[in-house]
Parts: structure tokens; C-alpha cells; sequence
């Protein structure tokens, strides 16, 4: 299918789906799709976004960073942006602070990072020897619940989860801890993730020697190393989050709990033509 063709179906379910997701699934670029939208004239969805930064940061001249924004828009707009938009919108538009800043080193804190083990080989010959693992973000009426996994690609099944309203270093242990509790594991186990703060920290490296567990990291820059965690991450919010507005926490936290019960133990996965349950408790 040519680039073009791809941009127009994008288009037509812009408000359907995010764009990155469909952007990501068509392996097309989001700068592709928004020149794509230039050269046919239509308004760019970020454009009221980028307005409401704009005046934000008029007030003192570009002094403020993406967490401030994000702060003034839920403060003075009462609106609910995910951090993440916010900043690629202020780099779209060229609204990214003006202000340099010192680097910042926590005392006491150690960045650990750790070599490309899974090298994006998804295959897995037994249960709990490959895991992968990252933190998605839920939107509510009431800000943004935020989601941990742990999934196993043996069969693709998830072994843990938890939820914060808060993205902590605290929320990715307990994470490792439920998934430990719950399962046995026999031989060497890989836990693969991004390079996000959890996953450098300290802690996690404290955590993951005291389980014997290995960890395994992506690369900088390189998404689709940890493609089997936002795999599931998309195929959750398209059959779930997207078709509803989620209005408080509790009822984010009672649809996680319902389509993670669904997906392992009762959704088909065509590969295998069973569940993820199904497939875990076939003899080896």
C-alpha cells in the first residue's frame, strides 16, 4: 500500500485511535503523516493544543518546560493532557523552554544500565524465562491512572499488574513482586524493558538480584525493542480504553482488572488458537 493511501486511512480515524499507534502499526512516520496533512490543508488536531501552550508561555517568554504547561493546563484549563503530548507539541511548534537548566544527580542515586539481551527475539520455549515489562498511562475524568505489566512471551500471557496514580520506582517493584509470588520460576529468567527511570534505578537493581532475575534493556532510541510490551499496552486500549470515556479511577481500575481476566484466560490468540491460559498449561 503506498505511504499516501496509508496517510488518508490515518486520517479518516484520527478520532477513533491515536496516531502514533496507527502510525506505528502502518510503519509510517508521524512527520510524514503531518506533512501529508499540510499538503492537503487540514487542520492539524495539535493545533488547539499548541494555541492554549502558546499562551502559556507568552506570559514570561518561553521560561517554562513541558511539566509546567502540563501543570498550567490542568490548573488554569482544567484540561488532561498526557506529559508526553505535551511535550512533543512544544517541539512540533517550537514552544520548548528558552531556559537551560543544570543537570540534575539525585544523591545517592545509581543510574544502572544493562545490555540488549533479548535483541528482539520474542520467542520463548518455556513460561517465566522471558518477560517483558512496562508502564502505560490510563486517562480519567480525574487525571491519569497508570498501569504496570509484566508479560510473558511464552504465551504471551500477563503475569502481574498493578496501578498508581503516580509513575514511581515503587509501582514497577510491586509489580515484580506480585509476579514473583505468583509464579515459579525454575531457570534463568530475562526481564526485559525500556530505559526509563524505574527501570535504571537502584532499586530495581536491588530487586531483581535478590529474584536471581537477569535484566535485559532496550536500546536508546530503538522502541521496537520492547515492541511485545506496547503490543499488548495497544491491544488493550484499542478493545477497551478507546471505546469509552473513563470517568474516575475505580472505574479505570474495575476495566483493567475485566479485560486482564478476559485477555488470558478467555481472548483467542489466532497464532496458537488458544488463550494465553490455555497455552501455559500445555504439557511441555
Amino acid at each position: 500500500m503506498k505511504p499516501r493511501l496509508k496517510y488518508q486511512i490515518i486520517h479518516t480515524f484520527v478520532k477513533k485511535y491515536p496516531v502514533s499507534d496507527m502510525c506505528r502499526f502502518f510503519e509510517v512516520s508521524r512527520s510524514g503523516y503531518y506533512a501529508f496533512l499540510d499538503r492537503k490543508g487540514c487542520p492539524d488536531k495539535d493545533q488547539p493544543l499548541a494555541e492554549l501552550i502558546q499562551e502559556c508561555q507568552s506570559k514570561r517568554g518561553k521560561i517554562h518546560g513541558y511539566r509546567y504547561v502540563h501543570l498550567w493546563l490542568a490548573r488554569q484549563k482544567h484540561l488532561q493532557y498526557n506529559p508526553k503530548t505535551v511535550l512533543r507539541v512544544m517541539r512540533k511548534y517550537d514552544l520548548l523552554s528558552e531556559i537551560r537548566r543544570k543537570k540534575y544527580h539525585p544523591c545517592g542515586e545509581q543510574l544502572h544500565r544493562y545490555a540488549n539481551l533479548l535483541n528482539r527475539n520474542f520467542k520463548a520455549e518455556h513460561p517465566n524465562s522471558k518477560w517483558v515489562t512496562d508502564i502505560s498511562y490510563i486517562p480519567t475524568q480525574q487525571g491519569f491512572l497508570y498501569l504496570s505489566v509484566i508479560r510473558d512471551l511464552f504465551d504471551n500471557s500477563i503475569v502481574a499488574y498493578k496501578t498508581s496514580r503516580q509513575q514511581t520506582i515503587a509501582l514497577v517493584l510491586d509489580t515484580i513482586r506480585s509476579a514473583m509470588e505468583k509464579e515459579s520460576v525454575a531457570g534463568e529468567l530475562h526481564l526485559h524493558s525500556d530505559q526509563g527511570f524505574q527501570y535504571t534505578s537502584q532499586a530495581y537493581f536491588n530487586l531483581t538480584k535478590e529474584y536471581g532475575i537477569t535484566p535485559s534493556m532496550s536500546r536508546r532510541g530503538n522502541p521496537y525493542d520492547n515492541a511485545m510490551a506496547e503490543n499488548f499496552f495497544s491491544i488493550f486500549k484499542t478493545e477497551c480504553i478507546y471505546r469509552q470515556t473513563i470517568q474516575t479511577f475505580d472505574q479505570a481500575e474495575v476495566l483493567i482488572d475485566d479485560y486482564i481476566h478476559f485477555y488470558n484466560f478467555e481472548r483467542l490468540q489466532l497464532k496458537y488458537r488458544l488463550t494465553p491460559f490455555e497455552k501455559r498449561c500445555q504439557p511441555a
